[in-house]
């Protein structure tokens, strides 16, 4: 008997950190991301996610903004990374509070004054600046925006793609979509 409500217990204790039973689209729903540009409108979002980008698929959905506008985080978590790379350019690799999910913003122009690898930020929180760095056409200001389930490891480099359309097009609660730090 023990062991069974040990057993139950510790489901009970993975459902909680997990944010309760439910797909990976319904976890985030719950959440209601902040739309990462506040400044965009809705129809600015392209649901980008499985267009070609070369040989391999986008993963991502593109917000079109002007060159500086904010970029804020969509969630609470962690910076874990930033990275200048080829592609991407300047970005930021957040993930969220469990270390289940990694968000990833790219093209920026230049970062927030005071990120930094290892800092916690709040839903809302400055985290840089729309931009065109990487392989971003010069004259499209935009940003990349992709969601990942990390794998066992939380290396933020790698994971499982989740199209972030759905979760930030998806109607919201005007008292939290709106709210900015």
């Amino acid at each position: 008997m023990r062991a069974v409500l040990a057993s139950l217990a510790m489901a009970t204790l993975v459902l909680v950190v997990l944010g309760a039973a439910g797909s990976d689209y319904d976890i985030l729903m719950r959440r209601q991301l902040l739309l990462p540009v506040l400044e965009a409108p809705h129809a600015n979002l392209q649901d980008t996610f499985n267009d070609a980008r070369g040989a391999h698929r986008h993963e991502a959905t593109d917000i079109s903004a002007p060159r500086g506008t904010p970029v804020v985080a969509v969630d609470d978590g962690t910076v874990r990374k930033l990275f200048n790379s080829r592609q991407g350019g300047l970005t930021v690799y957040q993930f969220d509070r469990q270390e289940i999910y990694c968000y990833y913003y790219a093209h920026l122009d230049r970062y927030a004054e005071g990120v930094h690898e290892g800092q916690a930020v709040k839903r809302g929180d400055l985290l840089g600046y729309v931009g065109t760095t990487g392989n971003a056409p010069p004259d499209v200001p935009h940003l990349h925006f992709a969601i990942f389930k990390l794998e066992p490891e939380k290396k933020w480099w790698t994971g499982t793609p989740i199209n972030p359309y759905p979760l930030l097009h998806a109607p919201r609660d005007a008292s939290v979509a709106g709210r900015n730090r």
